[in-house]
């Protein structure tokens, strides 16, 4: 039996696995070389690309559940500026991990670079390879990813607001059930 205004565990089970994946993300991002200078991704470049896939899978599996079974009601005693910012927060995550994603991903392919799934499938490019687009499209995708670690980091923000300061059961919307 699910708790009331709680997400059921098919969602719960979705914001968990891509919390892990962006944060791998992010670690990977950080660390592995630039594509300015390579001429075949290897290693941490291809562990991103992997997890850029990944992510995308499991974004729009997410937003495909949500958009069939909704989100359960926010609490009724939220204020309503809670309530908006907590709407615009949710749709700029999907539309940052979304553009993130489309935006690695023409980046790759104006390299001339194959993106696959750990190996196991090729998506097809979505730029020929020596775009001229592509330098803009990197730049674009390294803005992306500054401006979704700080929306990420606002999420957490709140969420840990909404369970130590305001102590309102928000959080333990998304919580898995102990017991």
């Amino acid at each position: 039996m699910e708790r009331s205004g709680e997400y059921g565990t098919v969602a719960k089970s979705f914001h968990w696995v891509t919390a892990a994946l962006v944060g791998a993300q992010f670690i990977v991002g950080w660390i592995m070389p630039g594509l300015r200078h390579i001429t075949r991704p290897e290693g941490l470049i291809s562990l991103h690309f992997s997890l850029g896939v990944a992510i995308l899978a499991v974004t729009a599996a997410r937003l495909l559940w949500r958009l069939a079974l909704g989100a359960p009601a926010l609490e009724a005693g939220l204020p309503k500026w809670q309530r908006q910012a907590a709407q615009a927060l949710h749709m700029a995550l999907y539309v940052l991990l979304f553009a993130l994603v489309f935006s690695g991903w023409a980046y790759a392919s104006s390299h001339g670079f194959a993106v696959t799934l750990f190996g196991l499938m090729t998506v097809p490019a979505i730029f020929a390879n020596g775009s001229g687009i592509g330098q803009a499209i990197g730049e674009l995708h390294s803005a992306l990813t500054w401006i979704l670690l700080a929306a990420v980091g606002l999420h957490i923000a709140a969420a840990l607001a909404h369970s130590l300061i305001w102590r309102d059961g928000v959080m333990s919307r998304m919580l898995p059930r102990v017991g």
